[in-house]
């Protein structure tokens, strides 16, 4: 028998009924394509919850409802562009900030704490066990990453004020940074090997190609704008910087539970800070040396 509800909790048990049916959508359809059948069993698992969640919210509503095609869409792109980790634990993080409205709702309907509870309990135990192939090398892609982002910001920093030209920044930019990237790639398969992993081409792979777009990244600004620009392009730079870290880390924030403030502002300071030393020394190197290039 239907309990009797106010038309404030009715509306918040009809938004977490259509949330319910549209997860479970979004877990089914990235099971598709989700490599490994132990991954693709823990998703269905976690679509069928989310359906029977479904049903029990369907009780107090009596409404058939369907799934929010749009978001659908974006957490499968999500998915396929950035790992299915990432976009299920993006979308549980959405459900976290409901909580003001599970606490409305528990004191007309009781079970929903529990029901909550048991949710919440349940699906971070099964998003615990997804096992995806590339959140295995985010170390490697971390390694890459801040060698890259340290050296080719000082360097380019550096170069800025002592050349005083875009393209001949752009090219020593390139020259070091390719050079560098094999340099970093090689470096990581010989430690791989050392440690008699597996994996070692996978990891330097990795390792390599988050280096190599982080020197193109870098790099470009000074390629697109005039030669009398370096200024321009140096903060063009600098603003792409701050962008790829905080970009990378909120995405080793949600896929890792890793925090985010405190791992930005580590990067962060410590890119920005050697490109301020970085041009005081092309300042310094130019003064002295009487070089005018």
């Amino acid at each position: 028998m239907k309990k009797e509800i106010s038309q404030e909790a009715f509306s918040i048990i009809r938004k977490m009924q259509q949330s319910e049916l549209t997860e479970s959508v979004i877990y089914h359809e990235i099971a598709k394509f989700a490599k490994g059948d132990h991954n693709k069993e823990t998703l269905n698992r976690l679509a069928e919850e989310e359906k029977a969640h479904y049903q029990i919210w369907k009780n107090y509503t009596d409404i058939e409802m369907q799934p929010e095609a749009w978001k659908v869409c974006k957490y499968k792109w999500l998915a396929r562009i950035l790992g299915f980790t990432f976009a299920v634990k993006l979308m549980e993080m959405g459900e976290e900030n409901a909580q003001e409205e599970y606490q409305l709702l528990a004191n007309e309907v009781e079970e929903s704490i529990v029901i909550r509870q048991q949710e919440e309990e349940h699906e971070k135990a099964l998003l615990e066990i997804l096992d995806e192939e590339s959140l295995q090398y985010v170390g490697s892609m971390v390694l890459g990453l801040n060698d890259a982002l340290v050296e080719l910001t000082g360097s380019l920093a550096g170069f800025t004020f002592a050349m005083q030209n875009t393209r001949l920044i752009a090219l020593s930019g390139l020259i070091i940074g390719i050079s560098a990237t094999f340099s970093m790639a090689s470096s990581e398969f010989l430690a791989a090997r050392s440690e008699k992993r597996d994996d070692a081409f996978k990891s330097c792979t990795y390792t390599g190609m988050a280096y190599l777009i982080t020197v193109v990244l870098l790099v470009l600004p000074y390629l697109l704008l005039g030669n009398d620009m370096y200024l321009v392009a140096l903060a063009c730079m600098l603003t792409i910087v701050i962008l790829i870290i905080a970009g990378f880390t909120y995405y080793t924030s949600v896929a890792l539970d890793q925090p985010f403030r405190s791992r930005f502002i580590e990067m962060a300071g410590i890119s920005i800070s050697v490109a301020v030393l970085s041009f005081g020394v092309g300042i310094l190197a130019k003064r002295f040396l009487g070089v005018d290039i």
